[in-house]
């Protein structure tokens, strides 16, 4: 599978964010799976990418043009993408991914996250969402979307993509053997369920 990671170009305080960070990128190698990325080789996105070369694995970093040209080049990967912004980085993401993975990190990160959400919420995707929930560090925003059902402002039907795991092997287990659900499926009474 091409699988997108989303996750940040700083390194976090938090040492168990890097670890699982450099397990995943492990695990895609191993797993014969390509990482598609944005491109840095700093923070939890060189951490990644950095692990999934290390084991053999493809590597294809997605990087907007108005970086510098020494900053483009010095990215190690199997493959370069150039993009124009930011917003063109995140519809190539969605094109030529099979799913998606979001690490803990930034704004950047939770914005690629409902930006996939949202594309699938409006059928223009059809691919799942992943959540490495490592030391529960999106149980605010899963939290959220609970609230927002309780309130009448979103459906956790439409959630149905979301698939949310601590650990990475467990995570890409689930997302291997995704297949679209029903509009109110397991995904969804789980996410309920935990209310």
């Amino acid at each position: 599978m091409n699988i997108s990671v989303f996750c940040g170009a700083t390194l976090p305080s938090n040492i168990h964010f890097i670890q699982a960070a450099s397990q995943l990128g492990t695990l895609l190698a191993s797993a014969g799976h390509t990482l598609l990325y944005g491109g840095s080789n700093l923070g939890l996105m060189g951490t990644v990418s950095s692990a999934a070369l290390a084991g053999g694995g493809h590597v294809v970093g997605v990087i907007p043009s108005f970086f510098s040209e020494e900053i483009i080049l010095s990215q190690p990967v199997s493959e370069l993408v150039r993009v124009a912004s930011i917003a063109e980085r995140k519809e190539y993401l969605i094109a030529h991914s099979d799913a998606f993975i979001a690490l803990p990190g930034g704004i950047g990160t939770l914005d690629e996250v409902f930006e996939v959400l949202v594309a699938n919420q409006l059928g223009q995707c059809s691919k799942p969402m992943g959540l490495l929930n490592t030391q529960g560090f999106f149980n605010p925003q899963i939290e959220m979307l609970r609230r927002m059902e309780s309130e009448g402002l979103y459906n956790l039907s439409n959630a149905r993509y979301l698939i949310v795991d601590d650990q990475p092997e467990g995570l890409l287990q689930m997302l291997a053997s995704f297949v679209p659900l029903p509009a109110d499926g397991p995904v969804a009474r789980r996410l309920r369920s935990k209310a």
